[in-house]
């Protein structure tokens, strides 16, 4: 299946619209593995079988296991995935943007190196920069739209004198997303929920898209804002996904060693909230 076939059936299958973000901080980590970073992958691991049957897809941060040169536990926890959760769909959070012939080996990192079924992007330098991605049939690339931090005003909030109608820049990627850049329906954007109005606007511009949601849970996104505005059905079927991302909630719901049982109730008290918002 595709990237967006396996959304889907997950979507069906787990009766969710959460996704669980992997960002493994060992300083966080529960009593016995605290601050060693050689347990990443056993703490991620018993994050994923714990919640595998209650998430649309799960998301690892790179950067979280970058930090501690525990790639190699990235890769292991790719595989396990791919294993104890294969109806469960993996997107590489990873942001990367740039020159085409870098994204080429970005490229190759993050579906090949790692075996990831969609990817986060940074699309600031254009398209010839997205544009290696989307060679990798049925995979997925989420470019950043709207984001969550207070700074995403610095530049995606700014209006563009020279095209018409003068967008707002997330306005116009929506556009471009929705439109010209899509060639092979591969693409989706990214949209923080601590804004529900340009979700919303998000949504109009881009009807079809699967929106990728962070911000819900310690950011303080409102879930059901977040599906009140994103989420779209016609006939009783998802026309407009949304993956609402939810990690250190999820993750750090207990520093006990019942640390996994506790990211299972917080993960499942997540996806009652988001489901009951969209009927």
């Amino acid at each position: 299946m595709t990237f967006f076939e396996m959304l889907g059936a997950a979507e069906r299958q787990n009766r969710s619209l959460l996704c669980v973000g992997l960002d493994p901080d060992p300083a966080r980590f529960p009593e016995g593995m605290r601050g060693d970073s050689s347990r990443i992958y056993d703490f991620c691991a018993a994050i994923v079988e714990a919640t595998a049957d209650t998430v649309i897809a799960f998301k690892p941060q790179i950067a979280y296991f970058a930090a501690h040169r525990a790639e190699n536990q990235l890769e292991r926890l790719m595989a396990h995935m791919k294993r104890v959760a294969p109806q469960v769909p993996v997107i590489l959070d990873a942001k990367r943007g740039d020159i085409g012939s870098t994204a080429e080996q970005y490229a190759i990192e993050a579906f090949e190196r790692y075996g990831a079924d969609a990817v986060t992007l940074s699309p600031f330098m254009g398209f010839d920069s997205v544009q290696p991605y989307l060679k990798y049939h049925g995979k997925g690339a989420f470019l950043l739209c709207r984001t969550s931090n207070p700074g995403g005003d610095d530049l995606q909030n700014q209006r563009l004198a020279s095209v018409d109608g003068q967008p707002r820049l997330y306005e116009h990627l929506a556009r471009l997303a929705q439109g010209p850049w899509n060639l092979n329906g591969q693409l989706g954007l990214v949209v923080g929920a601590t804004y529900p109005e340009e979700i919303q606007r998000v949504r109009e511009l881009a009807p079809t898209l699967p929106l990728l949601i962070p911000g819900v849970g310690a950011q303080g996104g409102d879930a059901k804002a977040t599906i009140r505005s994103g989420y779209r059905t016609l006939g009783g079927a998802t026309t407009g996904a949304v993956i609402v991302n939810s990690s250190r909630a999820v993750l750090y719901a207990s520093s006990g060693e019942d640390f996994a049982a506790a990211a299972r109730r917080e993960a499942l008290r997540t996806r009652d909230v988001l489901e009951a918002a969209r009927v």
